[in-house]
């Protein structure tokens, strides 16, 4: 334990886990999008759902989307900020089955048309995990660049990829290898030690047996 999982982050409140830990998943659909979102369609689990519009979960979600950080004295405004831009979005609760009690899952469209789909848990103390992207399992923190990258279940795949990172300084921090069946769709989750730039992301695209590859940058 450090300080940071006593005294939590420096945050607009009252929760770690119900603002700061929603804002963070919010601000992680943002990047990940890489584009303004049009259209967000939220559903709140478990504790989140229960107590979450007292802590002002709905709108810490919508300010992350929006990309505020944790500490932005606008986050209680952020209803009103996001329907001045032009982003609509609606909050309803669900049943995520045996996840997190502090889940949520959104579903987004963005301005180009682009759909991105999270389900995400606020940890405690501020911390998150995203746990799927568009159905599929993806574990990871948001504290470190991501990469997440689609591929053929093939021998070789992942070398190739860890070994172009490799030639270019990248340093893998963790990776996570999840797939749906042998031989199928698979996907690598890679927290990396450095940002990674667009140029190696546009290499790791070419390479045989990868369907596609979105980031998470810290910037």
């Amino acid at each position: 334990m450090n300080l940071f999982d006593i005294v939590g982050p420096v945050m607009v409140g009252p929760s770690s886990s119900h603002t700061a830990g929603a804002v963070k998943i919010g601000n992680v659909c943002n990047k990940m999008m890489g584009e303004p979102i049009k259209s967000a369609y939220i559903y709140l689990h478990g504790s989140f759902a229960a107590t979450g519009k007292g802590h002002g979960t709905d709108r810490a979600l919508i300010a992350g989307l929006l990309g505020m950080a944790v500490d932005d004295t606008e986050i209680p405004n952020a209803f009103s900020i996001a329907l001045s831009k032009g982003m609509r979005f609606t909050i309803e609760t669900i049943d995520l089955g045996d996840v997190h009690p502090n889940s949520v899952k959104i579903m987004m469209i963005g301005q180009s048309g682009r759909e991105l789909e999270v389900v995400a848990s606020s940890i405690g103390g501020g911390r998150i995990e995203i746990c799927k992207l568009d159905g599929n399992e993806a574990n990871f923190s948001g504290e470190n660049p991501t990469l997440i990258v689609r591929n053929m279940d093939q021998p070789g795949c992942i070398t190739e990829v860890t070994s172009l990172l490799g030639e270019k300084g990248i340093n893998i921090a963790t990776m996570n290898l999840h797939r749906k069946k042998r031989g199928g769709e698979a996907i690598m989750v890679i927290e990396c030690d450095q940002e990674v730039p667009e140029e190696i992301m546009e290499a790791l695209e070419r390479l045989d047996g990868i369907f596609g590859v979105a980031y998470f940058s810290l910037r």
